[in-house]
């Protein structure tokens, strides 16, 4: 509103806004690179097997298929085309040169300095290494015990959080100024843009839980009329916390007293959902690709929004899980793929809404794919599910840390 009344002069608190988004972006290169080798080398070998290969083939399948949904939508709705948002990506960040063949774009993915490729913020490359770095560092304390390097890394990836968290403090402001120069150049496109991105994600949202329930019912034979109420606990606190690892003790006890799965496989694959079965996640940051691109009057090539898709996958998969970290998933995404992050402030002051729609998504799909992989096995046990008897309480410890 401040923008649309003071016009063009609201420009001049866009420094603020730069500011804010200087700050965020210096901690993307360092928060990616231990997030990524703190999870590659804490990896443990338990759940391995047919179980780990069932859990991960739905998991990554399901997240293609959120990252194509989205795709569809947001080439068909065009959220972002309201927008004129053309300011230059930040000089400080210059994105890499476009490829100019499929063979360039894969050599890119490898770097031979990595210190060049931080200062550069290239960020395909980055976690490329860090992937390796962190299969090897697990080797090594599989190998000799030694988890030195590990919990330096594990510490610095806390002191990472704790400084974006600290940011997080000036992000009211830094988005007020951001909004109010975008609202004072282009005036009510924004609030029909903000409407238009929240819609696009809301429609995806009911898209694919209803996808991935008639993929559950028409694998477990199961009556999908029955979830609804199943999942109505833990539907209303990921509603209101936002939070799927607040909401995963709850996940976790309805998945194997309502549902009838087995301890066994619900305590493996809700852990791995913690950081792997974010599909909300994957659908959001597609469009949020797309949007910015559109927003900044940018014409992605099929490549380039395959790319997009992979990194929404990538973080999907936990490279960012500071509470609140949308904007560093913003502001990551527009850096590595040389999108103008101007529009980024509007998609920050109402990541609230689209938070809710990530966390409904994400915890009831967890639910659903533990059926999916419990059901091969017979684990699954039907007339808990048909509520014909009900489960002795269960213990239920669980060995991985909560995705924030």
């Amino acid at each position: 509103m401040f923008g649309l009344v003071a016009g063009e002069w609201a420009g001049n608190l866009k420094v603020v806004g730069d500011a804010f988004i200087r700050l965020v972006q210096m901690a993307i290169v360092p928060l990616v690179m231990t997030s990524v080798i703190a999870a590659c080398g804490s990896m443990t070998g338990s759940g391995t097997g047919r179980l780990a290969l069932r859990t991960f083939a739905w998991m990554i399948g399901l997240s293609v298929v959120a990252a194509v949904v989205a795709v569809v939508l947001g080439l068909l709705f065009r959220p972002g085309a309201g927008m004129v948002a053309t300011a230059a990506p930040d000089a400080a960040l210059p994105p890499a040169a476009a490829p100019e063949s499929w063979q360039d774009t894969v050599l890119g993915f490898f770097t031979t300095n990595v210190v060049e490729s931080m200062a550069e913020a290239a960020m395909v490359p980055i976690i490329l290494f860090s992937l390796l770095f962190g299969v090897a560092l697990n080797r090594h304390v599989h190998a000799t015990g030694n988890a030195l390097v590990l919990d330096v890394v594990g510490q610095l990836q806390q002191v990472l959080l704790t400084l974006i968290r600290l940011v997080m403090y000036v992000a009211p402001i830094g988005v007020f100024a951001l909004l109010a120069d975008l609202s004072g150049r282009i005036g009510f496109a924004v609030v029909g843009s903000a409407l238009a991105y929240l819609g696009t994600n809301l429609l995806g949202v009911v898209v694919l839980t209803l996808l991935f329930v008639a993929i559950v019912a028409a694998r477990t034979r199961l009556n999908p009329a029955r979830l609804p109420r199943k999942l109505a606990e833990q539907t209303a606190v990921a509603v209101t916390t936002t939070s799927s690892a607040v909401t995963y003790p709850t996940v976790l006890r309805t998945t194997i007293e309502k549902v009838g799965v087995s301890p066994r496989v619900a305590n493996f694959t809700l852990s791995v959902g913690l950081t792997m079965g974010s599909y909300g996640a994957v659908l959001n940051y597609t469009i949020v690709v797309l949007f910015l691109a559109q927003a900044g009057g940018v014409d992605l090539s099929a490549g380039q929004i395959v790319f997009g898709m992979v990194l929404a996958i990538l973080l999907n998969m936990g490279t960012i899980t500071v509470p609140g970290g949308f904007p560093v998933v913003a502001l990551f995404l527009a850096t590595t793929l040389g999108l103008p992050p101007a529009a980024t402030g509007l998609l920050i002051a109402v990541d609230w809404f689209t938070g809710i729609l990530r966390t409904f998504l994400n915890v009831n799909a967890d639910t659903l794919v533990a059926m999916l992989v419990a059901h091969p096995d017979g684990e699954i046990d039907r007339d808990v599910y048909d509520g014909v008897r009900g489960e002795d309480p269960v213990e239920t410890a669980v060995g991985s840390g909560p995705r924030a």
